[in-house]
């Protein structure tokens, strides 16, 4: 072998074992970092500000006279009104307990259609996941797109459906629901309590039961107004939280 050629190889080598020393020490920091910030558990945010949510919920349960937890819930969120009440239900009657402002939510009226719409859903979906890693605080991820999604998507030809919408903290939002922090840990910590299969989110553009009809500028698709007859008999379960 040439005396360049063992030079050049040499060179190689030694750039060989940088680069490598370099990925080392990078996967090692990403794994410090990690285990600082991002294998925090349920338990973990529980033991953290649970205790803090479970008084700010004790008055609203006392004033509707509902035992804590409850048996399950329901998060009606109103698009046009931009907030999201809380129902319990323990176990006789469902009661209203507090009623939350959604401090950002992006799209307009109607139904998520696909990715990168910006749109918030509007159905009637479930928890299926708390993430106590969450980049916006800590967060409840909806289960968008459900079945009725789905199958509408099919006849339709559409794909791409999007999904990750999240009811989170702080006041940022694409298609997610920002409640703010204390919010999101007030309902995270409610969640974890009663307990994820126990709870149901109605996503609605309107109010219902006080509004029955839709803004003139808006008109929505044959199949929407089926989706909404099945949300307004939904809210039409719950008491009207009185204003």
């Amino acid at each position: 072998m040439s005396r360049r050629k063992l030079i050049l190889f040499g060179a190689l080598a030694i750039a060989l074992g940088l680069a490598w020393n370099f990925y080392e020490r990078m996967g090692l920091a990403f794994n410090m970092v990690q285990q600082r910030v991002g294998k925090r558990t349920v338990e973990d945010r529980l033991q953290e500000f649970g205790g803090a949510a479970r008084q700010r919920w004790e008055p609203h349960f006392k004033a509707s006279r509902t035992s804590y937890p409850p048996k399950r819930v329901i998060f009606v969120a109103l698009k046009d009104q931009r907030v999201l009440d809380v129902y319990a239900d323990d176990g006789a009657r469902t009661n209203f307990i507090r009623r939350y402002p959604i401090l950002a939510a992006s799209g307009v009226l109607g139904p998520k259609l696909r990715e990168g719409d910006r749109q918030v859903p509007e159905g009637i979906y479930e928890i299926e996941l708390l993430n106590p890693n969450s980049a916006y605080h800590v967060s409840l991820r909806v289960n968008y797109p459900n079945a009725f999604d789905r199958a509408q998507a099919t006849k339709e030809g559409r794909i791409n459906l999007g999904g990750d919408i999240m009811i989170h903290g702080q006041a940022a939002s694409i298609g997610c629901l920002a409640m703010g922090d204390e919010a999101a840990e007030d309902l995270f910590t409610l969640a974890a309590d009663v307990g994820i299969r126990n709870i149901k989110v109605i996503c609605s553009p309107v109010d219902f039961r006080r509004q029955k009809s839709l803004p003139d500028n808006f008109q929505p698709a044959p199949w929407v107004l089926k989706l909404y007859q099945q949300i307004a008999a939904q809210l039409a379960a719950l008491p009207v939280p009185k204003q």
